[in-house]
């Protein structure tokens, strides 16, 4: 199944030879609508194909579950798709609940693994020092810089105090979009997104990079939410109201 899914990964997001595509900034700010739409439209068949556990990588299986594990407190799987990362989690022990924009994937979640809590909703749509873990599996991909920085500001700011974010991407020596399977998409170099991340309330604690001969290099970073000066600016950022002291 790990074969079946580079296959889709190549032969749908490498239509256009060109790894790079040019998007206007005034475009990209107003994409994310037509994201939801794009695999809405497409939603049964990256079920079909990339819906299972069968179809990741056992390095990521590991680290998705380590992780979990370490969470002392509900977690939410952010643009979890097709919802079988939720119910890796779940099974794993973990208080997990998914959340996705697209209601097709929502619907068939629901349908697939009964067991586990599914929720439209998106990034934007998070609160406030509401969960202890985010995991954001490649959901983050197809944001722009400005509207990546954003989505950042909004994981950091719902999690609680001590709170864990792991984020997956693709990575790249140079900051560029490409002709993803689905629709444009960005690589990021590991640098700069660990420098984003932490510029938004983030401590880093953990670093992965993969490079597979049927895939794109992928990349991992496990961040904890950090009480510093800067955090109350990510809240007001975020748009969430400063954080009461208590006695």
């Amino acid at each position: 199944m790990q074969v079946a899914h580079a296959m889709w990964m190549y032969s749908f997001a490498w239509t256009q030879k060109a790894s790079c595509v040019s998007i206007p900034v005034s475009q990209s700010s107003l994409r994310m609508g037509e994201v939801f739409n794009a695999y809405g439209r497409r939603s049964a068949e990256y079920v079909q194909t990339l819906g299972s556990m069968e179809s990741t990588h056992a390095e990521d299986r590991q680290l998705v579950s380590r992780w979990g594990r370490q969470i002392n407190g509900p977690i939410i799987d952010v643009g979890c798709g097709p919802g079988h990362w939720t119910d890796f989690l779940n099974s794993q022990g973990c208080d997990v609940r998914g959340i996705d924009p697209t209601e097709e994937f929502i619907a068939s979640a629901r349908r697939r693994f009964p067991d586990c809590r599914f929720d439209l909703g998106s990034v934007e749509s998070l609160r406030a020092d509401s969960t202890m873990g985010i995991l954001a599996w490649y959901s983050l991909i197809h944001h722009d810089p400005a509207g990546l920085d954003a989505a950042l500001q909004k994981c950091s700011a719902a999690l609680a105090p001590g709170g864990s974010f792991l984020v997956g991407f693709f990575t790249a020596p140079a900051h560029a979009p490409f002709a993803h399977a689905v629709t444009t998409a960005y690589f990021w170099p590991l640098n700069e997104l660990v420098s984003r991340i932490e510029r938004v309330g983030f401590t880093t604690v953990e670093v992965h990079e993969r490079h597979d001969a049927s895939s794109r290099p992928h990349g991992a970073i496990v961040a904890q939410r950090s009480e510093s000066g800067a955090f109350a600016e990510t809240r007001k950022a975020a748009g969430f109201p400063a954080a009461s002291s208590s006695g």
